[in-house]
């Protein structure tokens, strides 16, 4: 961008590490700055809020049933109702119930992912690239975002040029280990996947999603295939891949 700037952070929060890409017009760089201040604030809100290592942090104070619903801040209302809608969308493939308790981690990372990158995006931001332990929110662009190969570190199994709006988001035993299980026989997946990308408008969808996905197995194909506005990229444990229908078009076009 002709006289621009661009500003890159890395900070430390709920276990991970999320790193900020952000350009904009030399001019907007003060506001922008305090919307980046204003974001990286508003993550470790959350870790105080939704933190299941945290004693003290609502999420646990909730499950220990010394607080109600009620006496929670509105985003655990939020949040519990985003878990409802991707267990309802997945048919219970994605899950929060655990243990017979609810435990809504599964979507706080993209979630707030996306509460900051819509607030520095508010502050005058041309573009962003926010990536939260390897999921990513995008705004503005292009951007071009490399997927990892799960079976070879250090590789890159295919390069996503993505635009304004879009997430991708990748699950798999890669960065974590094994850390998804089979919501049905609480075991790990047996189908094979590696890992599981999914490109969507929205990190919180798409980690829902990907996470679901891999958890599905063979069925995951199909059921990406139906979903609106939604594509996919799957390695399998033999190094064998598939795509949904519409993938190739976010796929970059690299030099020979």
């Amino acid at each position: 961008m002709s006289g621009g700037t661009r500003l890159r952070h890395v900070e430390h929060s709920m276990g991970t590490v999320f790193s900020f890409d952000v350009r904009m017009a030399a001019a907007d760089s003060p506001r922008v700055r305090a919307g980046l201040a204003a974001a990286v604030a508003g993550l470790h809100r959350v870790d105080e809020i939704f933190s299941t290592y945290r004693e003290d942090s609502q999420i646990s104070r909730l499950a220990r049933r010394e607080i109600t619903l009620d006496d929670c801040v509105t985003e655990v209302a939020e949040v519990f109702r985003l878990c409802e809608e991707a267990e309802r969308e997945s048919d219970g493939w994605f899950t929060a119930r655990y243990a017979g308790g609810l435990d809504p981690t599964g979507v706080v990372k993209g979630w707030a992912v996306e509460c900051a990158v819509r607030m520095l995006a508010s502050s005058g931001a041309d573009a962003v690239c926010l990536n939260g332990g390897g999921d990513i929110q995008l705004h503005g662009g292009p951007w071009r975002v490399g997927v990892s190969d799960p079976l070879h570190p250090g590789e890159l199994v295919t390069v996503i040029e993505a635009e304004d709006g879009l997430a991708v988001a990748t699950s798999g035993q890669a960065e974590r280990g094994c850390h998804i299980l089979d919501p049905h026989t609480r075991r790990p997946p047996a189908d094979g996947i590696a890992s599981m990308t999914v490109v969507c408008p929205g990190l919180t969808q798409a980690d829902a999603r990907a996470t679901a996905a891999y958890a599905m197995g063979d069925r995951a194909r199909g059921w990406l295939e139906d979903l609106a506005g939604t594509e996919a990229f799957a390695v399998l444990a033999d190094g064998s891949t598939w795509q949904t229908s519409g993938f190739a078009r976010h796929c970059a076009q690299l030099p020979a």
